[in-house]
């Protein structure tokens, strides 16, 4: 799940919710957990649930970085919702430099659907 910051700033949310402030809005995330199994997936999954209550449009990353969200050779962060890193057990890791031009590949790609959708006035 998002971490109870992410959930306690949505939650303090509600006239924007109410008002509909964030409809058509872009949304996206970048996600650090402890393993690869921790959360990379389940994280946005949860996510997705505050940013459709607000009528938000999720932007998921795909496989828009295939030199290393397919490669196995490594332990990195990073799914088809969204990039990420691994920070370790101890939260101490930092991202690679592959996960950093992953970010960077988002970015690039979520301002590009971010702009289409206020080209396109869909609110």
């Amino acid at each position: 799940m998002v971490a109870n910051q992410v959930k306690s700033m949505f939650d303090a949310t509600g006239s924007l919710w109410q008002s509909g402030a964030l409809r058509g809005k872009a949304a996206g995330l970048f996600v650090t957990t402890a393993t690869q199994g921790g959360g990379q997936e389940t994280t946005p999954l949860t996510a997705v649930t505050q940013f459709t209550h607000h009528g938000m449009v999720y932007v998921p990353f795909g496989y828009g970085y295939p030199a290393l969200q397919f490669d196995n050779s490594t332990a990195h962060g990073g799914t088809p919702y969204g990039p990420g890193s691994l920070a370790g057990a101890d939260g101490s890791g930092q991202p690679s430099e592959e996960e950093l031009n992953m970010c960077s590949e988002y970015g690039a790609y979520f301002g590009s659907v971010a702009k289409a959708l206020k080209v396109g006035k869909a609110v």
